[in-house]
């Protein structure tokens, strides 16, 4: 979980509190608890417990009493006592439920053996923890380099440096023990400071630097999960998975966490079945156990004859019972290895139906075919058409006579002189009129028909 607006920017920081992980949510933090008894008053005459849980660099938490007295909230900023020096923290948790955290990491309940919480962070005590903060990549960088060239077989994973800037604490994850003596000296003698080595395996090193495992979520072990179980490769054969290294193993390189989630379930589910050690005897040869199906309630037998190929066949649990039984009787039934599941109906769930044909990939193919054989139908229907008016219109010019008319081409006749347009349309007008009778060039123009 973490609060609103804490998007990552382009530098890498939170973009929405601005306080790099440190806000008084918590909820940015690795390994977070939700406070279920906020808000629920303590019985009467009860004193509140002081014990506190601060919260460090990553996965780091400890336990401190607030002898003062300090009204504490989580998301607080405090100095503790350290040794050498102080060191500062954020309050994670307060109240009863510190105490319930105790008992279930096994810390003793008496707080008077805790360190002390020494007061509220100020302002200087923040802005020397910052400065002492941004050095740790640097450290890092360096002491890697200084271990390769001290030709030691370990890995520096981090480097968390201390709220007064006095120490540095350097984790490394190791096969066999480190007499890391010599390069201790050299790293407080290049860096100023007291330094602290501390081995840690490879669970919490991909806890304290945190990453995304291979179902998409972010590591348990970096999230939530802080018990670290042992997990063998039985919890893979309970569960029917294949042995295979790649697909077993987390971002640390072990076992993943999560085999161990399910595993009492199917462990619980497989004691009511079939020893797998029983051989089924039947008339077809002899069947030993391949895998078990739990969730079909199916067991799964190989049989192989002389001569003949091998055959693998399910069976019902209720049917391998009375395979079973039979055997102890000294009888063999007869069994179908060619078995065939039955089929169960399905019912169709209602569904996108194509009723006009628009999903066919080669709708457009049949359509430019039966496109272009209607536009050449079209076609030769237009050309016919057009055919049939021309003889039409040809035939009745013929009939009306007169230059304009279809039976040959009209000539071009030079302009004539001004005033003689308007006789010259009446006199087209009455040869019209008279049937294509033209008048002389000396006739009076006759008055218009009614």
């Amino acid at each position: 979980m973490a609060c609103t607006g804490c998007s990552s920017g382009a530098d890498g920081k939170p973009a929405g509190c601005k306080s790099n992980g440190y806000c008084s949510t918590s909820g940015c933090n690795k390994l977070g608890v939700f406070d279920w008894l906020t808000g629920v008053p303590l019985p009467n005459g009860q004193q509140a417990f002081d014990g506190v849980e601060v919260r460090f660099k990553n996965t780091r938490k400890a336990f401190y009493r607030n002898v003062a007295g300090l009204q504490l909230t989580p998301g607080d900023l405090v100095v503790v006592d350290a040794a050498p020096g102080h060191d500062v923290g954020m309050v994670s948790l307060t109240g009863e439920l510190v105490r319930a955290q105790m008992e279930r990491k096994k810390v003793t309940g008496e707080t008077y053996e805790l360190r002390k919480v020494l007061r509220k962070a100020a302002q200087e005590d923040i802005d020397r923890w910052h400065v002492a903060r941004k050095q740790e990549d640097d450290t890092l960088f360096t002491s890697r380099r200084m271990v390769a060239e001290a030709r030691l077989d370990m890995k520096v994973t981090d480097v968390e440096y201390q709220g007064d800037g006095t120490k540095a604490i350097v984790y490394y994850t190791a096969e066999d023990r480190i007499d890391f003596r010599g390069i201790v000296r050299t790293m407080s003698d290049r860096f100023k400071v007291r330094v602290e080595m501390k081995q840690i395996g490879a669970r919490q090193e991909a806890g304290r630097i945190g990453g995304i495992g291979s179902c998409g979520r972010e590591l348990c072990c970096s999230t939530w999960l802080t018990d670290f179980r042992s997990v063998t490769t039985s919890a893979a054969r309970y569960q029917q998975l294949a042995l295979n290294p790649q697909k077993l193993a987390g971002q640390c390189g072990k076992l993943k966490c999560c085999l161990n989630y399910e595993l009492d379930m199917y462990i619980e589910a497989v004691k009511s079945y079939p020893s797998q050690n029983a051989k089924l005897k039947t008339q077809q040869g002899t069947g030993t156990h391949m895998k078990t199906d739990i969730f079909t309630g199916k067991m799964w037998y190989g049989f192989k004859k002389p001569g003949e190929p091998f055959i693998m066949a399910g069976f019902p649990v209720d049917v391998v019972r009375d395979i079973l039984a039979q055997n102890k009787q000294g009888i063999e039934p007869e069994v179908d290895l060619n078995m065939v599941d039955e089929v169960e109906e399905k019912v169709k769930a209602p569904d996108y139906e194509n009723v006009v044909g628009q999903d066919d990939l080669t709708r457009f193919d049949s359509r430019n075919k039966s496109g272009k054989k209607r536009r050449g139908s079209r076609d030769r229907r237009d050309r016919q058409r057009s055919g049939d008016q021309g003889a039409q219109a040809g035939g009745a010019k013929k009939v009306g006579g007169g230059e304009g008319s279809a039976a040959g081409p009209r000539k071009e006749r030079a302009p004539r002189p001004d005033g003689e347009g308007g006789q010259r349309r009446r006199g087209r007008g009455r040869g019209r009129g008279d049937k294509g009778g033209k008048p002389g060039p000396g006739a009076p123009p006759n008055p218009p028909s009614a």
